[in-house]
């Protein structure tokens, strides 16, 4: 920027590039901090407090929250603890099932491109109506094909009995996001170099050592991201819970984000609620930067 004999200054044109960058993404700014930022931090200023969420004034209890969260009561505690788990099978179950059917759909054959759309709907459709679905089916639908086979597997209580109904919506969580991660699977297949493939079966690779020895270690990056991705959606559960058993039976399927929900707009307690949270975001993040540096040591540059 230099100044004119009149008094005036010009701009240089990556001044006036900057600047436009600046303006242009101001509001985008603004927007996100207003939207994910605030909220994180009066989250944490009513985490120190007592408050139902409609009184004007909030009191101060200082920790009093993560006390109750940590000594006095264990709802928190067994919601994550049922979270974990369902994680754990949630992340393992669909990523097998993922790659195992990216791998059947990458061949050529006639119907792959039907069966891809096929395994992609479910994804497609909101969580809550998919929950509503598989209820139905697990009573009304299961009831009728017990009248009809008269088959004990159909007769069980799926979403009533507090054992069964863990694996019930552990399978209606992989069953609705399994598309979205074969999809992921099939792009990081089509991606291995060809030439690398064929000059595993010149040296003599079979058909599984080439698969595990050198597409396995080629699929790093897809790896990465599909592992990240089931991660999160399995740590953040929530609607399909919803749908089927409200956390129920008692608290057998009590997710930390359906406790979370109970303890702020059923029990009106936000303090307490907003307390789960904050302690929830550290135990998310540290889980999720131990998953990615992992991951990303054993990832192979293609």
């Amino acid at each position: 920027m230099r100044k004119t004999q009149k008094g005036f200054f010009i701009m240089s044109r990556k001044a006036k590039r900057q600047l436009e960058t600046v303006l242009f993404s101001l509001p985008a700014i603004i927007l996100v901090c207003l939207m994910m930022y605030l909220p994180f931090v009066l989250s944490g200023y009513y985490s120190l407090t007592e408050w139902n969420g409609i009184s004007k004034d909030a009191k101060f209890i200082g920790l009093q929250n993560f006390k109750t969260i940590f000594v006095e009561s264990g709802d928190f505690l067994s919601s994550i603890w049922f979270t974990t788990r369902y994680t754990i099978v949630f992340v393992i179950f669909s990523n097998i099932f993922a790659l195992a059917l990216a791998v059947v759909l990458t061949k050529k054959f006639r119907a792959a491109n039907f069966f891809r759309g096929i395994f992609f709907i479910p994804y497609i459709m909101s969580m809550t109506i998919v929950g509503f679905i598989w209820k139905f089916i697990f009573t009304n639908g299961f009831e009728k094909l017990y009248e009809i086979t008269e088959w004990n597997l159909w007769n069980y209580s799926w979403l009533g009995d507090t054992k069964l109904v863990f694996y019930s919506v552990a399978f209606v969580g992989v069953w609705q996001s399994l598309g979205f991660y074969i999809v992921l699977y099939i792009a990081g297949l089509q991606a291995v170099p060809k030439d690398v493939l064929e000059a595993a079966v010149v040296d003599g690779a079979t058909g599984s050592q080439k698969f595990f020895k050198v597409t396995l270690p080629l699929l790093g990056p897809s790896f990465t991201t599909c592992i990240f991705m089931s991660l999160t959606n399995g740590l953040k559960v929530f609607d399909i819970i919803l749908a089927l058993t409200k956390g129920g039976p008692g608290t057998a399927t009590n997710s930390v984000t359906m406790q979370i929900y109970k303890e702020a707009f059923t029990n009106n307690n936000y303090g307490l609620g907003s307390a789960q949270s904050i302690v929830y975001f550290l135990f998310v993040l540290i889980i999720t930067q131990l998953v990615l540096k992992g991951f990303s040591r054993k990832e192979v540059d293609l």
